[in-house]
């Protein structure tokens, strides 16, 4: 099979992270032909110029479109696009010069129909930024199905870094309008399609991830909420693991409690479980800020993802209402 990569990429109101994106794919050492098509979802700050300031350096197409979510944007690329498979990128990525010549490989060594590659901290990161990435991808914590596992069966792909062929594209109509969560839900339809998916772990970007702490909490938190709706959508992809960050929490609580009865050996066992984070973080970016700050970043991640994560599965079990009655700021709506 001849391939012929199509990179589709949303962007809203954010021109300066697509021209990082854009001279990262300008540097690419890959030799073959690809294409680039940007999606401007009802930007009022427009990358137009910017995009096509690179018209004469790669392969690109620009649309611009009303605002309906990045699901739909990514749907909306892929049915424009000419290629036969699909790389879904999100604007706050930044590609190693190797990037395509890794996916371009893994495809013509053992090719499957669905991948998603790891996430990195680039040395030019924030001290934030790297504790934020560290706790998204650290086996430590919640992130670590994006981690650098050489085989990992049954891999659930995230659409900051993410391939799909356009068959599977076709025989499964894309991304829904659930948002975040709108990655896990397609990779489940793929797979209830027939279609594979796996890592490659070589193909990692260097996502910025450009938010603050408040900014955080409210990702984690939506992502909590969306897991009991992907599992009462998708019941055979639920997972005990799921109740991890709530039992946490809740964990955490108890000790807390449990010291003004003179009972500290629970409180201690935490202790122990935040100094091996401290020292992951540290011996993996080499700064004890950045260690520190993950250990934070750590507690916002299960708070906010446990929160959610319970309350969603309280009112889905209890009222009588579908998801999107009791969710609706987690759904965009049809255009």
């Amino acid at each position: 099979m001849h391939l012929y990569i199509s990179i589709i990429v949303p962007v809203y109101n954010r021109p300066d992270e697509i021209k990082e994106l854009l001279e990262s794919l300008v540097a690419q050492n890959f030799q073959g032909d690809y294409e680039v098509v940007i999606v401007e979802d009802g930007s009022t700050e427009s990358s137009e110029n910017i995009v096509k300031s690179f018209g004469e350096q790669l392969q690109l197409s620009y649309y611009f479109k009303e605002n309906s979510g990045p699901g739909d944007s990514r749907n909306f690329g892929m049915r424009k696009a000419r290629g036969n498979y699909f790389i879904i990128l999100d604007s706050d990525c930044i590609l190693p010069e190797q990037y395509l010549v890794e996916v371009h490989e893994e495809l013509n060594t053992d090719f499957v129909h669905c991948f998603g590659g790891p996430d990195a901290a680039d040395k030019k990161f924030t001290v934030v930024q790297k504790a934020i990435n560290f706790v998204m991808t650290s086996f430590f914590t919640t992130g670590g199905i994006r981690g650098g596992e050489k085989s990992v069966g049954k891999f659930q792909p995230r659409s900051f870094n993410m391939g799909i062929s356009r068959e599977a594209f076709e025989k499964v109509g894309g991304f829904g309008r659930i948002h975040p969560g709108e990655d896990p839900d397609l990779t489940f339809r793929i797979w209830k399609a027939g279609f594979g998916s796996r890592l490659f772990p070589k193909a990692y970007v260097y996502h910025k991830r450009r938010i603050d702490w408040n900014k955080f909490y409210i990702q984690v938190n939506k992502f909590g909420m969306v897991r009991p709706i992907l599992n009462k959508w998708h019941p055979g992809t639920a997972k005990l693991t799921y109740w991890f960050p709530t039992l946490f929490m809740i964990g955490l609580l108890i000790a807390i409690v449990l010291v003004f009865f003179k009972l500290y050996w629970v409180l201690l066992a935490y202790a122990f479980y935040f100094l091996l984070l401290f020292l992951g973080a540290l011996l993996k970016e080499g700064n004890s800020k950045v260690a520190v700050l993950s250990v934070f970043a750590a507690l916002i991640q299960f708070t906010g993802y446990g929160w959610g994560f319970l309350k969603s599965t309280i009112l889905l079990t209890f009222k009588n209402k579908e998801a999107e009655q009791l969710f609706p700021k987690l759904f965009f709506k049809r255009r």
